[in-house]
């Protein structure tokens, strides 16, 4: 897998409690026709820690069966080492052209554990892996020395990094950073919608997007702007999602946004997440649902 451009990271729907494979399958359908450089099942906004074991397996299976020559990585994080490798196990054997593991806990991991959990998982892969750091859900934050160790380890291809240095002119010392302690040949991606572009501008190789993971072609443009030399432009149209990217901030992630889209949209049903969560609230949804509309999104 070329770990470069956009990586779309599709929402998982639910109907009922059940999966909901009808609308699953539109949504990947999206992706293949606006030509995404890979796809990313089973990310956070595809709810990877919710599913069964016979959900997981279902979702990675009918991924790869629809992605055709487009590559396919898949979350495999869990609460144990055990179930992180009866993951990997399944996602391999569906044929999967990469993964991507978070360090998930219940309990805060301490380096040395994230480090063993990585090196135990990485002696049974036989496809790349991509360091997953999203301490806003995890609260484990990765050290550039816990980097710099984890890329000895084989299999491990990529990272991804959150957007936040991106704010400002720190991310292009950040990008620095990294290059001078990674191999040469390792990929990083960013992630945090809102800056992707800047962080695609400072130099990441990849953009792990949840707004891409539904509106493809948006994210698609901006990526193309940078790569022919007008990141501002990308920049100010990304400024332009500002109400989108405040709608993430206010629902703790870009999931519910998602969610509530794709329902927006008549992919999915209304009520299309697992029960404890729910979709975004009558206001919010009027709010999205306007700015869809100013964007050409409907």
């Amino acid at each position: 897998m070329n770990f470069s451009g956009l990586a779309a990271f599709p929402f998982t729907p639910f109907n009922e409690g059940v999966l909901d494979l009808v609308a699953f399958e539109k949504i990947i359908v999206r992706l293949l026709d606006s030509g995404v450089d890979s796809i990313c099942a089973l990310g956070s906004t595809g709810l990877y820690p919710y599913l069964n074991e016979h959900e997981y397996r279902h979702i990675t299976r009918k991924t790869v069966e629809l992605s055709g020559d487009t590559p396919v990585m898949v979350g495999i994080g869990a609460l144990t080492t055990r179930d992180v490798l009866v993951k990997a196990e399944t996602a391999q054997k569906a044929g999967v052209d990469a993964l991507l593991l978070a360090p998930v806990s219940y309990h805060r991991l301490h380096d040395e554990e994230v480090y063993s959990l990585y090196e135990t998982v990485c002696r049974q892969l036989s496809v790349p892996l991509c360091i997953y750091e999203n301490p806003g859900v995890t609260g484990f934050e990765f050290s550039d020395e816990l980097y710099k160790s984890l890329s000895a380890l084989p299999n491990i291809a990529a990272i991804k990094i959150p957007g936040s240095p991106f704010a400002d002119e720190k991310g292009h010392q950040r990008i620095k950073t990294l290059r001078a302690l990674l191999p040469q040949n390792m990929a990083i991606g960013v992630s945090g919608d809102k800056f992707g572009v800047a962080g695609l501008a400072a130099g990441c190789d990849l953009w792990l997007s949840v707004l891409g993971g539904l509106f493809p072609h948006t994210v698609k443009t901006w990526i193309t702007m940078i790569r022919d030399g007008h990141a501002q432009t990308a920049e100010a149209e990304s400024e332009r999602f500002s109400p989108m990217w405040d709608l993430f901030v206010k629902s703790k992630g870009g999931l519910r946004v998602m969610a509530t889209a794709a329902s927006i949209l008549g992919i999915s049903e209304e009520q299309n997440l697992p029960a404890p969560l729910k979709p975004l609230n009558v206001q919010d949804r009027e709010v999205l649902q306007s700015f869809m509309l100013a964007h050409g999104l409907i």
